[in-house]
């Protein structure tokens, strides 16, 4: 039983997701493993593991939930160097690979080492307010909007020349991971992963004779970044910059601007995946 064996399974608070846990660690620690379980939203303090940060000797995470529970997971271990491996007990689970059905052959796999990694590019927004920098990174998107149901109007550059100034609902930045959820939805392309580039879509644009607005997506290659800067005096109301699943509010901000990080998301892959047959399944 030693270190290099150690597994972190994080799981949704949800009572099937819990059983799926408990069942999943008996496995694997029939098989040798040490394990660890966390739920998400549990602040436990007496474990080395569930910290925040992640010891060396912790070889894999393992997620049982939805898409929410692994981009928590991603997030409460701040984009660690760990590979993820996810288990669906959500809804669509485009991130999560097995069934709970399936933990027999996902254990027999891991074992067997029939798996690749697969590196996925986060996207990064540096905000400057009131003097200072603050930096946000998502696995999924960056999103620019209105906090009330206002329209928010933004001056948009693309490297170090302007485009636009955009009005509308707001804009989101994706990376190829993300194309497959709000993105998707917003109209934006499916993007294969293995792609390095941005994606801005426009949240409902206005295209009128007052305010003349791009209405569809941008596709923008891996060196350069988007500069937004907010009109603090046509918009009305806070800017809200949400990135995944989360987000933050501002009364004014000078600027914003969007890029591909270097920071990656690694995620364990066995054998039998294909992201362009996920895609059909969960889509089509």
């Amino acid at each position: 039983m030693g270190a290099k064996k150690s597994i972190l399974i994080y799981c949704s608070d949800t009572q099937n997701s819990i059983e799926v846990a408990n069942t999943l660690r008996d496995k694997f620690e029939k098989e040798g493993y040490c394990v660890e379980t966390d739920f998400a939203g549990d602040e436990r303090e007496d474990s080395d593991l569930l910290d925040g940060t992640l010891s060396d000797r912790l070889k894999l995470i393992v997620c049982v939930g939805g898409d929410g529970t692994f981009l928590g997971a991603v997030h409460h271990f701040n984009f660690p160097d760990v590979p993820f491996l996810g288990v669906n007990t959500g809804h669509l689970g485009f991130f999560q690979e097995f069934m709970p059905d399936q933990l027999d052959l996902l254990i027999d796999n891991y074992k067997r080492k029939k798996y690749t990694l697969q590196d996925m590019q986060t996207v990064r927004a540096i905000v400057e307010h009131d003097g200072i920098k603050e930096e946000f990174t998502g696995l999924n998107e960056i999103v620019v909007k209105c906090e009330e149901n206002y329209s928010v109007h933004l001056n948009i550059s693309i490297g170090d020349k302007f485009i636009e100034k955009f009005s509308g609902d707001g804009i989101l930045i994706a990376t190829p991971a993300g194309s497959t959820a709000y993105n998707y939805s917003l109209g934006g392309s499916l993007v294969d992963p293995r792609l390095k580039l941005l994606q801005v879509t426009p949240i409902a644009p206005m295209n009128t004779t007052a305010y003349r607005s791009l209405t569809s997506p941008l596709l923008l290659p891996p060196d350069l970044g988007l500069g937004i800067v907010p009109d603090n005096g046509g918009s009305k109301g806070r800017i809200a910059i949400a990135y995944d699943s989360f987000s933050r509010t501002f009364d004014k901000l000078d600027s914003i601007n969007v890029k591909l990080s270097d920071v990656e998301v690694r995620l364990l892959r066995f054998e039998t995946y294909d992201f362009w047959a996920k895609v059909k399944s969960k889509f089509i």
